[in-house]
């Protein structure tokens, strides 16, 4: 059986400049089909190699598979590309998604664009979940990029998705993907950038007014963190659909093509959990909350893993809101209840309510004091909770905004990209989000 697959030396190029891949095959000859993510794969472009074959890695260690060199064309739009390997022609478009034969590759501005939103891909969550090579960030403390897979080409830790059965959750297929296809649906233009990018400090202070992200952005370096921060504070806005965001740290490789994190206190047993810990060196509420930037944390909300879950949507508490303009839902209306909006992990701000019963966040948590609460979802007992500092507040989804220099919104849920195509009420609430803040 002939047997073909690869990855990239970085997942991030910038359109005109050559892109290094690594690809190993039992065949003679090999073909590379190139595909940006749209509204529909678009077939861009081709190479034809020989091939070399190679063994597999580890998940620690480069695997050194042979290289190939590709010119980007400079024309190129910024987005993802689905690189897709064959060894025999076809006739026809392949599936995007697949745990073999497809690379990720995010084409970056050859130049500064005037676009002013700048979405973000999370290669760094990405590869935490990857098992290429027998391991992964829930197995150890140290894993290369420099192996299959990484969002698309590889297999993922993880538990299947009851309300979407098509792709793992944790690659680009399954939540980054629905929400790309429903921007370019309806005509909302971006650029694309890694967080390797700006980790790197890379494109964010090229003229955007947005940075963007979704679905499940877990894990962040420092210098990520301390660039988008930068930007906030220059006031660029930040739009965050998803949750479980920028809950563990990473170190990044000087070379960037590895990552580690340190999960465990000192001392932990084995088979210990760094959930109901506390201690943990790279988990950032325990040093640098993440609500200072994001104003929600996923250890004020939770998660429910395996099966479905009982159906939840978000309480509106403020109708009037701008952010709700267009929807028809009124202070007390529930937003998402029948598709099980929340989950399957979601972000809370501690909270206590005010005279008039609207719930206010405490602040005690490191979310600013003017966040403000516009829908809420108190979670069930049988859900998974982090450790977290003494609240009074149960936990419970908490969508909503700030305001520093910049805005920052957070929709609190992995889940909402999945509504976006089915359900109005979400899409005209993330369409005055964007138009707002872009």
């Amino acid at each position: 059986m002939t047997s073909i697959n690869g990855y990239p030396a970085r997942s991030g190029v910038r359109a005109g400049e050559v892109l290094r891949l690594h690809i190993a095959t039992s065949a003679p000859r090999f073909r590379v089909d190139f595909y940006r993510w749209g509204a529909a794969p678009q077939h861009t472009g081709h190479a034809e190699w020989p091939g070399r074959t190679a063994d597999p890695g580890t998940f620690d260690r480069d695997w050194q598979w042979p290289a190939y060199e590709f010119s980007v064309p400079p024309e190129w739009r910024s987005g993802v590309y689905i690189a897709v390997l064959s060894t025999e022609p076809s006739s026809c478009t392949p599936p995007m998604d697949s745990r073999e034969a497809r690379i990720l590759v995010v084409v970056t501005p050859a130049a500064r664009s005037d676009r002013k939103i700048l979405y973000k891909i999370p290669t760094f969550t990405y590869h935490a979940y990857n098992t290429a090579g027998g391991g992964s960030l829930y197995s150890a403390s140290q894993v290369t990029m420099q192996r299959p897979g990484g969002g698309v080409g590889g297999p993922v830790k993880g538990l299947p998705d009851p309300y979407d059965t098509s792709s793992p959750r944790q690659t680009f297929a399954h939540w980054d993907a629905p929400f790309i296809t429903w921007m370019e649906e309806n005509g909302i233009e971006s650029d694309f950038c890694t967080d390797l990018d700006l980790h790197e400090g890379r494109h964010l202070n090229d003229g955007y007014r947005l940075l963007m992200s979704a679905g499940h952005d877990e894990y962040w370096s420092t210098d990520t963190r301390q660039t988008v921060t930068a930007f906030r504070d220059a006031g660029g806005n930040i739009a965050n659909f998803g949750a479980n965001t920028c809950w563990w740290r990473v170190n990044v490789a000087a070379n960037g093509a590895g990552l580690s994190c340190a999960k465990f206190p000192p001392g932990a047993p084995a088979g210990a959990d760094p959930d109901s810990s506390y201690g943990c060196p790279d988990r950032w509420w325990e040093s640098e909350p993440e609500n200072a930037l994001l104003g929600v944390s996923y250890r004020n909300g939770g998660g429910h893993w395996e099966g479905p879950r009982t159906p939840l949507g978000f309480t509106v508490t403020d109708g009037d809101h701008w952010i709700f303009s267009g929807t028809g839902l009124k202070t007390g209306d529930v937003l998402g209840r029948e598709a099980a909006l929340i989950g399957y992990e979601c972000d809370g701000a501690a909270y206590e309510l005010d005279a008039i019963a609207r719930p206010r966040p405490t602040g005690q948590d490191g979310t600013p004091k003017d966040f403000e609460i516009l829908g809420i979802a108190q979670l069930p007992s049988d859900w998974n909770f982090a450790a977290r500092e003494p609240a009074a507040s149960p936990r419970a989804a908490t969508f909503g905004l700030y305001t520093a220099a910049g805005t920052v919104f957070t929709a609190a849920t992995t889940d909402w990209a999945r509504l976006l195509a089915t359900d109005p009420q979400v899409a005209s609430i993330t369409r005055n989000v964007i138009t707002r803040l872009s």
